[in-house]
């Protein structure tokens, strides 16, 4: 009976777990000649404490654009997270995945 309990937890963290991997799997040069769709909008859930939100975004499949909902990720001390989005240059779009930045007015606080 343990054991059933164990794989159902196991399974239940790597399930949930996924989405923060997504990010880091999807650092990715593309390049798309059709615009993304416009934005959802998403309800976000109540905060969790020591996590900040991602926005959901469009993800490029190779043949058409498909949401990914938004997620908490990890906060990293002293740093934001940047969303992903998709930056128009001449007729291309490009993505750009999310990451972390450096916090400005952390390192302002850290500044004598």
């Amino acid at each position: 009976m343990k054991s059933i309990y164990r794989t159902l937890l196991l399974s239940l963290l790597l399930n949930t777990s996924a989405p923060l991997v997504s990010h880091v799997a999807m650092a990715k040069d593309i390049t798309v000649d059709v615009a993304p769709p416009a934005d959802r909008l998403e309800t976000i859930p109540r905060p969790r404490a020591g996590c900040v939100w991602a926005p959901g975004h469009w993800e490029w499949t190779g043949r058409f654009y498909s949401w990914t909902s938004g997620t908490w990720v990890v906060q990293r001390r002293g740093q934001q997270w940047v969303a992903d989005r998709w930056e128009q240059v001449g007729s291309q779009f490009h993505y750009l995945p999310g990451h972390w930045s450096k916090d400005d007015a952390a390192q302002a606080r850290s500044t004598p």
